[in-house]
């Protein structure tokens, strides 16, 4: 939320400054606190007495985080260029999580860091 804040509370961003780009700036960077949110509850864990798992525990939503800011510039973001980045990040970062849960699964505890991986828990 600090990110927010501090956009609108930045003097160089006036009433008369306000434009679509604006918007699309403030749609950014509440994307990217909500991002910062999903992290910090989705690192929240019950240690396992598996260093292992521990470690693909935390490490899965520190890579979640990523796909999630990368993907806010996908869809925010004006420099076609950073677009392109930011989906070959989503890509590595997906990559990294299936690399990470196929060496050790995650442990039942670990709670899902993204709308999708909580709709995928919903009984059918």
């Amino acid at each position: 939320m600090a990110t927010s804040f501090a956009f609108a509370q930045d003097p160089k961003h006036g009433s008369e400054a306000r434009t679509v780009k604006d918007a699309d700036e403030q749609q950014f960077l509440f994307d990217n606190d909500l991002a910062m949110s999903n992290i910090s509850r989705s690192m929240m864990m019950t240690p396992t007495d598996d260093i292992g798992r521990d470690f693909v525990n935390v490490m899965v939503p520190h890579h979640r985080i990523a796909i999630d800011m990368a993907r806010a510039e996908i869809r925010h973001g004006h420099d076609d260029e950073l677009r392109q980045l930011a989906k070959r990040m989503v890509s590595r970062q997906e990559q990294e999580i299936s690399s990470l849960r196929h060496a050790r699964p995650a442990a039942a505890n670990l709670m899902p860091s993204t709308g999708a991986e909580i709709a995928s828990l919903a009984p059918s």
